[in-house]
């Protein structure tokens, strides 16, 4: 399964597949079950579609100093090319991007979200920065803290910032 918008891979992505999940009300559920509902036919025996979840992500980066207007379109490039960013908020040497990110487990989730500036550096010619920082949280996680006053408020204005 390729993640992202229908069409073309983004340039010098190629090689990059992710696992196939299911979602919805029967994802987990064996697939002999679900076939049985919907059409009378059993699936193979002991076949199982994978859970999505959806998990914030929380990505910092920083490095040696950039113009400011470079760093803006070169985060505003990734946006298009990542449709599913946020925001992100940024400086001449740090920047901060905040997405929801499908995956069975914080492990995948965690893993795609460290492989995205490295993925879309020279396609939308980002900084030579590093990831400093990374929080992955469950939806769940996310709104009990909006909620209770901790954390981040929910990202709005959408859109990149500066600072």
């Amino acid at each position: 399964m390729r993640r992202g918008r229908p069409g073309a891979l983004p340039r010098g992505t190629a090689e990059r597949t992710l696992t196939s999940v299911g979602i919805g009300r029967d994802a987990g559920r064996p697939a002999d079950e679900e076939g049985a509902e919907r059409n009378g036919a059993a699936a193979p025996e002991g076949e199982r579609r994978e859970v999505s979840r959806l998990w914030h992500i929380t990505l910092s980066v920083s490095g040696r100093e950039a113009p400011l207007k470079e760093v803006r379109r070169a985060l505003e490039q990734l946006a298009h090319d990542h449709p599913f960013l946020l925001t992100s908020r940024y400086a001449n040497d740090h920047a901060e991007i905040r997405y929801w990110e499908e995956a069975r487990d914080l492990h995948d989730a965690a893993a795609v979200a460290l492989r995205l500036w490295g993925e879309h550096r020279s396609t939308a010619k980002l900084p030579p920065w590093e990831i400093v920082g990374l929080e992955v949280i469950d939806r769940e996680t996310y709104h009990q803290r909006v909620a209770e006053g901790y954390g981040p408020p929910p990202a709005s204005p959408v859109g990149v910032h500066p600072y």
